[in-house]
């Protein structure tokens, strides 16, 4: 195999991978909430201020996603992308 590549390390980012667990667990649960004619918003934020899961459906497993990730987990993804789609954000 090539010297020059078996020399190189190679770095993983946790955190990448978090913040994009993190998109994919809120898009989701917003999916399943919409289909079932609640809104999203409202029962997420329920769900992020109480940490009751009842806030959220049980269709499409959403409840049990949700809960993949802590919920400061969950707002600082949310902060993070909001705060960088208005320009106020150092990443």
């Amino acid at each position: 195999m090539n010297d020059k590549l078996d020399n190189l390390t190679v770095m993983y980012n946790v955190e990448k991978d978090k913040n994009k667990e993190a998109r994919n667990i809120l898009a989701s649960v917003y999916s399943s909430l919409k289909e079932k004619g609640y809104n999203p918003i409202n029962q997420i934020v329920g769900y992020l201020l109480s940490g009751d899961p009842a806030y959220i459906t049980s269709y499409n497993n959403a409840r049990n996603i949700i809960r993949k990730l802590e919920r400061d987990e969950l707002l600082e993804e949310m902060l993070k992308t909001y705060l960088k789609e208005i320009g106020s954000s150092d990443d």
